[in-house]
């Protein structure tokens, strides 16, 4: 379903990322690990269209979309759920959940999707005419995954989603990245808590420096010495 290849992106003189390659088969759940400023955060963001990449691929269903304004690549089916949330504040929990099926393909099934998004997260439901403000963290962060499920995509990328949250709420995090794969939904995830995300992959790449330095399945990354060393504490 995604495939990049010998990915490149600078900030005017440093590199970012240099020679990345990974892929993800549709259904998949591909975690990405690595310590801060790795590059995580920006390979996410240039798969989006948030940045042009320097050099390399970057195909979807066997289009390249490498240099896509994020619009475009909504409307192919990749959905983005950043880190930080980054909710409309002064919107209501329902004007933030509408604000998500701008895609043309979510809005006749609009409606639909609001309903699976309410069962998914009934603490939205409850507090629909809410200001997306007031909300707990854990709160705001089911209001950012629910509002990218409204576009209705065909791959979603979670940013960071339990980062400052509550261990109870982490744990809910989790139950919903399961629930989504589950539904068939392939899930591109960088995540801090490396053990829970790699007991979910299927596929996982260590980043370090901009660089992907080891693949594998999540089994294999979890009996890695260096990975329990350098992630874990092990």
């Amino acid at each position: 379903m995604l495939d990049v290849s010998g990915l490149d992106l600078h900030y005017g003189d440093a590199q970012a990322l240099a020679g990345v390659s990974l892929h993800a088969q549709a259904r998949e759940i591909v975690v990405i690990v690595g310590a801060n400023g790795a590059g995580k955060s920006s390979l996410i963001r240039t798969i989006h269209g948030m940045h042009r990449p320097s050099a390399g691929r970057i195909t979807f269903e066997g289009i390249d979309i490498a240099g896509q304004p994020s619009h475009q690549v909504v409307e192919r089916g990749i959905g983005q759920v950043a880190e930080g949330r980054q909710v409309f504040p002064n919107l209501s929990v329902l004007e933030n959940l509408e604000m998500g099926a701008a895609p043309r393909r979510a809005r006749a099934q609009e409606k639909a999707t609001l309903e699976r998004v309410f069962g998914l997260f009934p603490r939205l439901a409850e507090r629909r005419r809410q200001a997306a403000g007031t909300l707990s963290g854990g709160e705001q962060q089911m209001l950012a995954i629910g509002r990218c499920l409204m576009g209705q995509p065909k791959l979603i990328m979670l940013d960071e989603p339990s980062l400052g949250l509550s261990p109870a709420m982490t744990q809910e995090v989790f139950r919903v990245v399961r629930q989504l794969h589950a539904d068939g939904l392939t899930i591109l995830l960088v995540e801090q808590n490396v053990m829970a995300s790699l007991k979910l992959a299927n596929r996982a790449y260590v980043l370090e420096n901009g660089r992907i330095v080891l693949s594998g399945t999540g089994p294999e990354l979890l009996d890695n010495d260096g990975v329990r060393q350098a992630y874990l504490g092990l």
